[in-house]
């Protein structure tokens, strides 16, 4: 019997797959569109608001 648990030779083969030429450029494209839209997605958010300071505060009378 062998101990064959297919994990590495799955990750090795997808790794080798994905580094071939045709492949290649559809993987460098899927995660240019996918950095795209995770930074456009970031940009939309609202940031929170800042609580108030308070009243603001107070000058000298000038003279």
């Amino acid at each position: 019997m062998t101990d064959d648990t297919g994990t590495p030779g799955t990750l090795r083969r997808a790794f080798r797959w994905a580094t071939t030429p045709p492949q290649a450029w559809g993987v460098y494209l899927l995660a240019v569109v996918l950095v795209w839209l995770l930074s456009f997605y970031a940009g939309t958010l609202k940031p929170k608001k800042a609580p108030e300071g308070g009243p603001p505060p107070v000058t000298a009378p000038r003279s």
